[in-house]
C-alpha cells in the first residue's frame, strides 16, 4: 500500500493506493474546513450521497449487498438517519469507502467518490483537488516512462556486452603453424579445425560431459559457415592446393564469415525490443 500527499489550496491531502486503485483521504480534505470530520457524516446522511454511493458500488463491486443498501436508501433523508463510513462498509460490504487506523488514518474514498465529496464541500476545492491529483498522476507516468527507458537502454548495453562475449568465443581462432603441418585423418576434420579450432576427437576429449558430436553442438551461424567451407574446400581441392594451404585459407574465410554473421545478428538484435537471443541452436 503506497501513501502519497498532494497540496490542495494549502491543505495536505493523503492518497493511498489500494488494490491498484487510488483512495483519497476525506478526513484530510476537511481538516482545515469549519466542521471538520463531522462534515463527512453530514454528507453521508444526504439521500443523494447514498444513491450515488449505491450506484458506484453496483458498477464496481460484485459483492455489494444490494438488499442492505435498499434498507439504507429508504432511511436516508430522515432526521433520525445516521450513516458513518464504518457502518456503510459493514452493512453493504462496500469497497468505495474505507476507514484506516493509525498513521494516515481516517476515512478514505475512491477517487471517484472523493471528487464527488469535494464538489459537495466546494466546487472550487473539487477543481483544485482534480488538478493536483492529475499532476501527481502525470509525474508518476513520466517517472515510469523514464524508468522504462533507462531499463531498456541498460538491457541493450548488457545485451551488447553479452553478445560481444559470445562472439569472442565463437569467432574461430587463427590456426597455428603446428596445426597446418598436421595431416588430418579426413577432410571433415580439416574443416573442423578451420572453423572450430579442433578435430572431432579433440572436442570429445575436452567436452566429455556433452552429448552428440562437435557439429551437433554448433550454432546456426557456424553451420552456415561450415556449409560454405565445404563448397570452397571442394574448389581448392580441384585447384590442387595442399591440405595445409587449404587449411589456412579456409580458416581465414571462416573468421571473416563468422565476424560478418555475428555482427549482423548483433545489430539486428539491438534494434529488436523483444530481446531474443542471437544464438539459436539447430533443432
Amino acid at each position: 500500500m503506497k501513501n502519497q500527499k498532494i497540496s490542495v489550496k494549502g491543505t495536505e491531502v493523503g492518497i493511498v493506493t489500494r488494490d491498484d486503485q487510488d483512495y483519497i483521504s476525506l478526513t484530510d480534505m476537511v481538516r482545515n474546513v469549519e466542521g471538520g470530520s463531522a462534515l463527512i457524516e453530514q454528507w453521508l446522511k444526504n439521500k443523494d450521497t447514498v444513491l450515488f454511493l449505491g450506484v458506484w458500488e453496483q458498477l464496481n463491486n460484485p459483492t455489494f449487498n444490494s438488499i442492505e443498501f435498499e434498507g439504507i436508501r429508504n432511511e436516508a433523508g430522515r432526521n433520525s438517519f445516521f450513516l458513518s463510513t464504518k457502518k456503510w462498509i459493514q452493512a453493504t460490504a462496500a469497497i468505495g469507502l474505507y476507514a484506516k487506523a493509525g498513521r494516515y488514518g481516517g476515512s478514505y474514498a475512491h477517487k471517484d467518490i472523493a471528487f464527488e465529496f469535494g464538489s459537495w464541500l466546494s466546487p472550487e476545492f473539487k477543481l483544485y483537488l482534480i488538478k493536483e491529483f492529475q499532476r501527481l498522476k502525470d509525474e508518476e507516468a513520466k517517472s515510469k516512462t523514464l524508468e522504462w527507458s533507462f531499463q531498456r537502454t541498460l538491457a541493450k548495453v548488457n545485451y551488447k556486452i553479452h553478445t560481444d562475449a559470445i562472439k569472442a568465443q565463437l569467432i574461430p581462432p587463427r590456426i597455428s603453424p603446428a596445426q597446418t603441418s598436421v595431416i588430418y585423418a579426413s577432410e571433415a576434420d580439416l574443416l573442423n579445425v578451420a572453423l572450430f579450432g579442433s578435430t572431432a576427437a579433440q572436442w570429445r576429449q575436452v567436452s566429455p560431459e556433452r552429448t552428440g558430436n562437435l557439429r551437433e553442438a554448433a550454432t546456426l551461424e557456424q553451420l552456415v559457415v561450415l556449409s560454405n567451407l565445404e563448397s570452397i574446400n571442394a574448389v581448392l581441392i580441384y585447384q590442387g592446393l595442399a591440405a595445409n594451404e587449404r587449411l589456412q585459407q579456409l580458416n581465414a574465410i571462416a573468421i571473416t564469415q563468422m565476424k560478418s554473421l555475428m555482427g549482423a545478428a548483433a545489430l539486428k538484435q539491438l534494434g529488436n525490443s523483444s530481446g531474443r537471443k542471437i544464438m539459436e541452436k539447430k533443432p
